[in-house]
């Protein structure tokens, strides 16, 4: 092919470029230039939305993660007693007047040496424990009702009382001194955890004490 007629195709080719160009231009009234500039946006629009799907969750991440570091075991809540622990508005309840007593002979009339000091009518030992023995007319507790008393703890009925009659129960202390130092006698409502089928044994008290997932609140009814 000659220079001429390449020369020739190649002129044309312009010719005919910028005829569309003007024709583009005329119509849309945007110049190569706006296009270019439009594209160029887009794309860079488009990198920054990639960077921001990219690594803003990492961003984020890291925040928590920092946040993590500084938690400490004081602002763990756990709970302190039994009443937060459990909701025992979910039992039936009932007010009673509360009075508290001892195996000793200020109490039952029996002293240490005596054959049944500090055995209950049921058989089972006294106990002030996670759940301890308390006394109760059997006709509205009867033997292996299981009360919770707040400000008490558990109290299962295992023992009746000359005086205790009614709404009316005694609740077990190991010394006199606890007696008066920490109950006295009020009238309280108790929550009624289970009734009791008029029997309770001394393993079935031990059961109860042994459960795992309520020692941790065992000791503060044994100190008490």
């Amino acid at each position: 092919m000659s220079i001429r007629k390449l020369s020739y195709k190649t002129m044309m080719a312009f010719l005919f470029l910028g005829a569309v160009y003007t024709t583009l231009s005329t119509l849309s009234n945007v110049s190569i230039f706006d296009i270019t500039e439009s594209l160029a946006a887009e794309v860079s629009t488009k990198n920054t939305t990639t960077e921001k799907q990219t690594y803003l969750p990492e961003k984020e991440f890291n925040k928590l993660i920092e946040q993590k570091k500084y938690i400490s075991s004081e602002q763990i809540a756990e709970p302190r007693t039994l009443e937060e622990a459990i909701d025992f508005n979910q039992y039936p309840s009932t007010k009673v007047m509360a009075t508290g007593y001892t195996a000793g002979v200020e109490s039952t009339g029996k002293t240490p040496d005596h054959p049944e000091y500090g055995i209950t009518y049921s058989g089972v030992k006294v106990k002030r424990d996670l759940y301890s023995t308390i006394a109760a007319d059997l006709d509205v507790f009867p033997l292996g009702t299981i009360l919770y008393i707040p400000n008490y703890g558990y109290g299962v009925v295992t023992d009746i009382g000359g005086a205790i009659k009614g709404n009316k129960i005694d609740l077990y202390f190991d010394t006199v001194e606890e007696v008066y130092n920490q109950w006295g006698k009020k009238e309280v409502e108790v929550f009624v955890v289970q009734k009791g089928d008029g029997k309770i044994t001394e393993k079935e008290i031990e059961v109860l004490n042994e459960n795992e997932t309520l020692q941790v609140f065992r000791d503060q009814f044994r100190e008490s």
